[in-house]
C-alpha cells in the first residue's frame, strides 16, 4: 500500500504506485496517476486529469491540476503532465490545459520550481530548468530546457524562451527570449549572454565564440532582424548552436526582445 496519512482523503480510483508517500490533509481526485517514488507533501491538492511521473517531491501547500483560469473553459477532460524528479515548492499552482491550447499542460524532469510559481493552462516546460520564488507564466507559454528564470519574473502569454537562457529578478517578457541570451527589466531587454551556464554544461570555447558572435550580429551590428538573420546563415552552416539560435529567430511569432 502507499503510505497515505490517515488524515488525508484519496480518491479510490487515484492511481498511485506502492512507494508514493502522501502528507497529512491532502486532497487527491479520482482521474491522477503518480509514479514511483514520488512525495506530496501535507494540505496539497491534486485534481483533474494529472499524471506526476517519478521520484518527484512536492512540498505542502501545492496545488496541481485545477481547471484553467480562463473564461472559455467548460469542462472539457484536458490534462497536467509532469515528468520525473521535480522539485515543486510550498503555494505552487499549475492548471490543467485548454482544448484552445492543445489540452494539455506540460512539465518536463529534474525542473526546479519555487514557492509560488504558476504555471497557466496550455504552458510547455521542457527539463532542467529552474524557476525562482513567484515567477509567473501566463497562458500557453513555452520555455525550453535549461532556462534559468528569476524572481518575480513574468511571462506573457504565448512567449517562447529559448534554452539556456536567464532572466534577472523582476523581469517581464512580453517577447520571445532567443537561446543563451540574459534578459531583464520592465520590459525585459536583452544584458549580454549567459556564458556562464553554458560553461557549466560543456559548451566548447568555440562554440561559445560563434555564439557570441551571432548576438552581436542581431544586437549590436546596428541591422534590421532580417538582415541580421541573413548574416548568420553560413556560421549556422558550421555550428549547431548558431544554427538553433537562427531558427528560433526564425520561428518566433511574437517577435523577440531588442
Amino acid at each position: 500500500m502507499s503510505q497515505i496519512h490517515p488524515t488525508a482523503i484519496v480518491d479510490p480510483a487515484a492511481e498511485l504506485d506502492s512507494s508514493v508517500s502522501v502528507g497529512p490533509y491532502t486532497i487527491i481526485g479520482p482521474h491522477v496517476r503518480i509514479g514511483a517514488g514520488t512525495t506530496v507533501g501535507p494540505h496539497t491538492v491534486i485534481e483533474g486529469h494529472t499524471t506526476i511521473g517519478r521520484d518527484n517531491r512536492i512540498f505542502q501547500f501545492a496545488s496541481l491540476g485545477a481547471i484553467p483560469q480562463d473564461k472559455k473553459y467548460a469542462g472539457e477532460p484536458c490534462e497536467l503532465v509532469i515528468g520525473d524528479r521535480n522539485l515543486i515548492r510550498e503555494f505552487v499552482t499549475f492548471n490543467i490545459g485548454s482544448p484552445g491550447g492543445g489540452g494539455v499542460t506540460r512539465v518536463g524532469n529534474d525542473n526546479w520550481l519555487m514557492a509560488y510559481v504558476h504555471l497557466a493552462h496550455d504552458c510547455q516546460v521542457g527539463s532542467h530548468t529552474i524557476f525562482a520564488n513567484c515567477t509567473q507564466l501566463a497562458g500557453h507559454v513555452t520555455i525550453e530546457d535549461w532556462v534559468i528564470l528569476g524572481g518575480f519574473s513574468a511571462v506573457h502569454q504565448f512567449v517562447r524562451i529559448g534554452a539556456h537562457a536567464f532572466t534577472g529578478m523582476g523581469s517581464a517578457m512580453s517577447q520571445d527570449v532567443p537561446p543563451y541570451v540574459t534578459a531583464a527589466g520592465n520590459l525585459a531587454s536583452p544584458h549580454g549572454l549567459n556564458t556562464r551556464g553554458l560553461s557549466r554544461r560543456g559548451f566548447s570555447a568555440e562554440a561559445i565564440a560563434a555564439i557570441k558572435r551571432a548576438y552581436r550580429t542581431v544586437y549590436r551590428s546596428g541591422l534590421s532582424l532580417e538582415d541580421a538573420k541573413r548574416q548568420l546563415a553560413a556560421p549556422a552552416a558550421e555550428f549547431p548552436e548558431v544554427r538553433y539560435f537562427l531558427e528560433f529567430l526564425d520561428r518566433s511569432k511574437r517577435g523577440i526582445i531588442r
